[in-house]
């Protein structure tokens, strides 16, 4: 069985179609309802419900959105924390690909809901792009929780430096591309305890499903080519991935 750490499922371009989503992954035994917004978080927590074994979520403020995050909003995650139903505060982190919101701004907030993830004993899912430096280095000061980089991309350097962090890294359909730059070396270089997958659905469908819309079904492909690059059976890194992912919220329990 596999494990997607990282999928947007209420979206609106998946929550659309969530039965059929649904019922094509049900091979995928763990699943990371990761929410963005407060809309997506109220449509995760039914799903979790349903069956708090298969599902969990994470909900936090991308830095994309960061110029639109009020305290309303982060009153409003904090009352989910409250709640129970988050089990990861993520996707967060830093994001200097764009000029856009300022840099100033994304630390901020970043290092806002690390202290968050601290106070209520909560996991972070780490969002990395072109910021490696500044990230690791707020992480250092601040993160006090497991952390999960998220949809790993940077090289196998950077990678080193973030298991220093006692990280899991977890690695999407990119690993899959012919013109894949860093992942897999970095696939090759992590030890199988500290591997996850995911699919980021919709986002970056792996091969042979590149280009069509991503969904948690796929993460067997991306699981298959880790297999392949580390040489290892299938079933024996299906069950280590399902242990590293069960592994963050042993302090839950």
């Amino acid at each position: 069985m596999y494990t997607d750490s990282h999928c947007h499922i209420t979206c609106d371009e998946l929550y659309s179609d969530l039965e059929g989503v649904l019922s094509r992954m049900k091979d995928v035994s763990r699943v990371m309802i990761v929410c963005t917004s407060e809309e997506e978080y109220l449509r995760a927590v039914p799903i979790r419900s349903s069956d708090p074994v298969r599902f969990r979520i994470a909900f936090g403020f991308y830095p994309g959105d960061a110029d639109e995050v009020t305290e309303e909003r982060l009153a409003f995650l904090e009352e989910a924390l409250k709640s129970g139903n988050v089990d990861v505060l993520g996707e967060i982190g830093l994001d200097h690909h764009w000029p856009e919101p300022d840099r100033q701004t994304q630390k901020d907030l970043f290092v806002r809901q690390i202290r968050m993830a601290n106070d209520y004993d909560l996991p972070i899912a780490i969002h990395m792009r072109d910021a490696s430096q500044d990230t690791l280095d707020l992480l250092r000061q601040e993160a006090r929780t497991p952390i999960v980089f998220h949809c790993f991309s940077g090289s196998p350097e950077t990678m080193r430096e973030a298991l220093k962090l006692n990280s899991l890294i977890s690695f999407a359909g990119p690993v899959t591309f012919k013109n894949a730059r860093h992942a897999p070396a970095c696939v090759q270089a992590c030890p199988a305890d500290r591997i996850l997958t995911e699919t980021d659905a919709p986002y970056m469908a792996p091969v042979p499903m590149r280009g069509q819309r991503n969904e948690p079904a796929y993460v067997a492909y991306t699981t298959k080519k880790i297999c392949e690059l580390k040489n290892l059976p299938e079933k024996d890194l299906t069950s280590q991935i399902g242990h590293n992912f069960d592994s963050l919220f042993s302090r839950q329990s």
